[in-house]
């Protein structure tokens, strides 16, 4: 599984951003995906993810409201639509694909398919 995760930028507080993350491989669309972000030194946290059918979403608390996981499996494409956007939300966002099936994590080690990542700056 490849991913390529795309749509960040420079926006202001307040503002949305939609984050795409483009697989191939032909297990993808069986997988799991989140998403993650990296703030300057800090550790890799998790903001969502979604089950391979979209039934099931979890959020981080930090987003939950403002932030919406959805994919697209005719597109072999994840979105992020990031709503309201605040400072603290700058970081660089990563998608990847989980290691196996069947459910939905949050612990980033279940994951073992990375894209490499796309940087969000929310100015004040």
């Amino acid at each position: 599984v490849q991913l390529q995760a795309s749509g960040g930028g420079l926006v202001q507080a307040g503002d949305s951003l939609r984050l795409s993350c483009a697989a191939s491989g032909r297990t993808f669309l069986s997988r799991t995906v989140g998403w993650f972000r990296q703030a300057p030194g800090k550790e890799r946290e998790f903001v969502a993810a979604i089950s391979w059918n979209g039934d099931t979403t979890y959020y981080a608390d930090s987003v939950k409201g403002r932030f919406t996981i959805s994919r697209d499996n005719a597109k072999s494409t994840v979105y992020l639509q990031m709503n309201s956007l605040k400072p603290e939300d700058t970081a660089v966002y990563y998608c990847a694909a989980a290691r196996s099936f069947g459910w939905v994590p949050r612990n980033l080690i279940e994951y073992g398919y990375w894209g490499q990542g796309t940087l969000v700056t929310v100015s004040s």
